[in-house]
């Protein structure tokens, strides 16, 4: 048993550190092309957030897993909103002005619920998982599309994609990029096959499912990303940011993380990801949304009342998984 957490904590580690070297492989080898600091803000910095997700969502579904990847996307949302926005804003206010923010904010909700209708029948079919997908696509070519017209007609200034720019990391040699690239690529898939197996063999040990073993030990080991990228940008003032990851990483989480167990491993689910989780989830998205309602000079306001609201919900919402375990 101390092998297999060992094991698990190993590949938690290894999984995140070999998603950033991803990015920054990526990031590199793309302004070495000529493609814009924006553009790579916007698409690979993004994603690689949620790049720790989609790799155990499609590791866990290819290795008839498919409730751990649920169980893996619900978990993270409700760990990104909770316990990782809810930190932050205990550590400090966040002031948010960011128009992209205030647009994908009822987006996060109207996604949430999809996915919370698409659940409720105890199923997740390869039409469902396709659409969700095809949804994530979509998303990031209008994202896109919009930013880039803005910028066209004038000068981005929406605080969320300035910060998101400046973000994006300084280009590296061709060489050392593909050698990252390359790196993220293999240790990426590697270690979160060894992540799965040890998180299903700790499961089994402990008599509780594949389900609540994603919702629990792998939604918050890959939610350390954007802890990490919410606690940095509260060091450097970023407070659209820290809002602005956070809601990213959630869109991408529905979209392109839960729709792999459609797609890879269509089937029933576990009734409790349908009666319990997602329920929470959407509710956890719907408490953000109106929290985000109060607003000081035209900014959303979340205070540390709110951050506790939030990160209590995270601890409620723990006592309720575990309090059915067994």
């Amino acid at each position: 048993m101390l092998l297999q957490v060992l094991i698990l904590v190993i590949s938690l580690i290894v999984l995140v550190w070999s998603a950033d070297k991803f990015v920054y492989g990526a990031s590199s080898v793309a302004r070495n092309f000529g493609v814009s600091p924006m553009i790579i803000g916007l698409t690979i910095v993004a994603m690689g957030s949620s790049a720790p997700e989609m790799m155990v969502a499609a590791t866990a579904s290819l290795d008839d897993k498919a409730n751990t990847a649920i169980g893996n996307a619900i978990g993270s949302n409700i760990t990104n909103i909770a316990l990782v926005l809810g930190l932050t804003a205990l550590l400090k206010p966040l002031q948010v002005s960011s128009s992209t923010i205030k647009r994908e904010l009822p987006i996060t909700l109207g996604i949430t619920f999809v996915a919370f209708l698409m659940l409720f029948n105890l199923e997740l079919s390869l039409v469902e998982g396709s659409i969700l997908m095809v949804g994530f696509f979509v998303y990031i070519a209008t994202l896109l599309v919009i930013t880039l017209r803005r910028a066209k007609a004038n000068p981005v200034d929406d605080p969320m994609i300035v910060e998101a720019e400046a973000e994006v990391p300084e280009a590296t040699s061709n060489k050392m990029a593909f050698l990252w690239l390359a790196a993220g690529m293999i240790l990426l898939p590697l270690s979160a096959s060894y992540l799965v197996d040890s998180a299903a063999f700790i499961a089994k040990a402990f008599g509780v499912s594949d389900l609540v073993i994603g919702l629990t030990i792998i939604a918050i080991g890959t939610s350390l990303p954007e802890l990490a990228a919410s606690m940095m940008s509260l060091i450097k003032k970023e407070d659209d940011l820290a809002l602005g990851n956070i809601i990213g990483s959630n869109i991408f989480n529905i979209l392109a993380v839960l729709s792999l167990p459609g797609i890879i491993a269509p089937g029933a689910i576990d009734a409790e990801a349908a009666s319990r989780d997602a329920p929470y989830m959407l509710g956890i998205t719907l408490l953000l949304f109106f929290l985000c309602f109060s607003r000081q000079k035209g900014a959303f306001r979340i205070t540390r009342l709110k951050g506790a609201t939030l990160f209590f919900a995270f601890i409620l919402y723990q006592v309720i998984l575990f309090s059915q375990v067994g």
